[in-house]
């Protein structure tokens, strides 16, 4: 791939740090440099007054890299299904530097895209800048010497400030020195906060604690409008709520304060399998109705596996043994099953509970309705089972199938037509598939969610919804249209039958589909969407809002 302008220069020399020098000189000296078509052909004139002082103090232009390897890493994410080349890549050393790339962008007649890129682990374009400049969030962390994951002052205030670019491998790090972690976790920890913080967070706590994103306290953010803002629930609480789930279309995340608990030191990691949908359900909503104060897990999700993945698969798994693989494959020829269901739960233990957990964990058991004989058990750490994707990941990674294009398709589906989707989809859609990566399935509480954050959830008001998500991947030729193709005829029959889903970490061809996915949300989104980036510059990448130079960012006319 070529640089994304080949007639601009390589670099870009850095500015003076002359806090004298004369606007002229500088609007001369950044014409002279190509700066013009660096950042998306801008047209600087004499007649164009910059920003603030701190604009040329922070010495902005020399963190913008335009070199072939920061262009092309930046033209994708971990989706590799759409590409959108930037003209350079912005690597700031502190929020204020992401203050002044934004205040510089709107100056312009005709302002450049913005988009913050952590990990890039979205999948349809969150974290590209067609034509302008992405944010490489991580080079924050390493200006500030790593030091941006700071402990609450006192024993009683169980938080943890950290910054947008920090990995939750790193938080769960600095936490745990203290005996403290997190409450709530996706399942791979090798992204950022600011990232999910954007999206949602789901993991398997959340049926308990919500998504990480009703576990947050306060944020830093740096707004299309180049302020940053401190905002909670209650200081500046409209962006706050925008921004948690925003898929950052209303500002950067650079902090967030984040509660914590006490961190167990081990887990019992417990998978038990289903050859019937009812019962696998019926069995996942009665455990996550246990209060917390309740003999229960604190971790549940749960796993679908189809037919054919399961005896034609690869004959090895980060949890199962092979024998055990082969007790699976020959429960579900002798059902002749559609697909073995398994419950996923976690029950934490520390040195003084280690006596009773196997009891505590056997009473569970006796109230479930799963195969007997197939519930399979592990002890490990609670680094370990909390960082078990990041293993597979290396695995994956060895064998060559890590980046490659990923067409994940998530929904939330209502508790009331999950049954109906599994008929539809597992049994109809799906039945003869034999996909390369996990799918999902297991439900949360709706009570555990605030209708104020951004995070579309299904209509009707059900005290639970599902999430599903098909995570494959396209690991051989024809994959990557096959894998589309299904996606589409799933959301097809969820369309034609009415099932009322929802996607997380959503993708929509067009404006009107983004319209209907936020629903009632739309008009109040539109209109924060014109108050804290006007000219359109944030996340243009998945095209919910007009892009920079087109309407009114969030005209209703849309």
């Amino acid at each position: 791939m070529q640089s994304a302008n080949s007639s601009c220069p390589a670099s870009i020399p850095a500015l003076s740090n002359n806090n004298n020098m004369p606007r002229a000189c500088l609007e001369t000296f950044l014409m002279a440099t190509s700066f013009l078509c660096t950042i998306n052909h801008f047209h600087m004139v004499a007649s164009v007054s910059l920003a603030d002082d701190d604009i040329f103090n922070l010495d902005i232009v020399s963190k913008i890299h335009t070199d072939h390897d920061s262009i092309t890493k930046a033209s994708s994410d971990f989706g590799h299904i759409v590409e959108a080349i930037p003209n350079g890549v912005f690597h700031p050393t502190s929020p204020a530097d992401i203050v002044a790339l934004i205040r510089l962008s709107i100056s312009q007649p005709k302002p450049f895209a913005v988009a913050a890129r952590g990990q890039g682990h979205s999948a349809r374009g969150q974290a590209l800048a067609p034509g302008g400049i992405v944010i490489g969030m991580r080079s924050m962390g390493r200006g500030d010497h790593g030091h941006r994951v700071s402990m609450s002052p006192s024993s009683d205030q169980l938080w943890v400030d950290a910054s947008g670019e920090q990995l939750w491998a790193d938080v769960l790090r600095a936490t745990l020195e203290h005996g403290l972690a997190p409450r709530v976790w996706t399942d791979y920890l090798h992204i950022t906060v600011g990232g999910t913080l954007s999206n949602g967070g789901i993991g398997g706590q959340a049926f308990r604690h919500g998504p990480q994103i009703f576990n947050v306290h306060e944020l830093d953010v740096v707004t299309g409008m180049g302020e940053m803002i401190t905002c909670s629930p209650d200081k500046n609480s409209d962006l706050f709520f925008a921004a948690l789930g925003g898929l950052g279309q209303f500002g950067v995340i650079t902090r967030a304060r984040i509660a914590l608990e006490p961190a167990p030191k081990r887990v019992l990691w417990v998978r038990i399998a289903y050859t019937d949908a009812e019962s696998f359900t019926s069995d996942q909503e009665l455990l996550i109705s246990k209060p917390s104060s309740a003999s229960g897990f604190d971790y549940i999700e749960g796993q679908v596996q189809l037919n054919r993945t399961l005896t034609e698969g690869r004959r090895s798994s980060s949890f199962f043994s092979a024998s055990e693989l082969d007790q699976l494959a020959k429960l579900l020829l002798d059902t002749g099953s559609a697909a073995i269901y398994y419950i996923e739960g976690a029950m934490y233990y520390n040195d003084d509970t280690a006596s009773s957990v196997n009891q505590k964990l056997e009473r569970l058991l006796e109230e479930l309705n799963f195969v007997p004989g197939f519930a399979f058990v592990r002890d490990v750490s609670y680094v370990e089972f909390l960082d078990r994707v990041g293993r597979e990941e290396q695995r994956l990674r060895a064998a060559g199938v890590w980046d490659v294009p990923h067409p994940w398709l998530n929904l939330f589906v209502p508790r009331s037509r999950i049954l109906d989707f599994d008929a539809g989809v597992f049994k109809g859609i799906l039945r003869d598939a034999k996909p390369a990566g996990p799918v999902l399935m297991y439900p949360m509480n709706r009570d555990r969610w605030d209708g104020r954050m951004t995070t579309a959830t299904p209509d009707g008001g059900e005290d639970v919804f599902y999430a599903v998500g098909l995570l494959r991947s396209a690991v051989a030729a024809g994959d990557l249209e096959r894998l589309e193709r299904e996606n589409a005829a799933v959301l097809a029959f969820c369309d034609r039958e009415g099932v009322g889903c929802t996607q997380y970490l959503p993708h929509h061809a067009s404006r009107d589909g983004w319209r209907r996915h936020f629903g009632e949300k739309w008009g109040r989104l539109a209109a924060l969407k014109r108050r804290y980036d006007p000219r359109g510059i944030l996340s243009p990448g998945q095209g919910i809002f007009p892009a920079a130079g087109g309407d009114e960012a969030g005209s209703d006319s849309l």
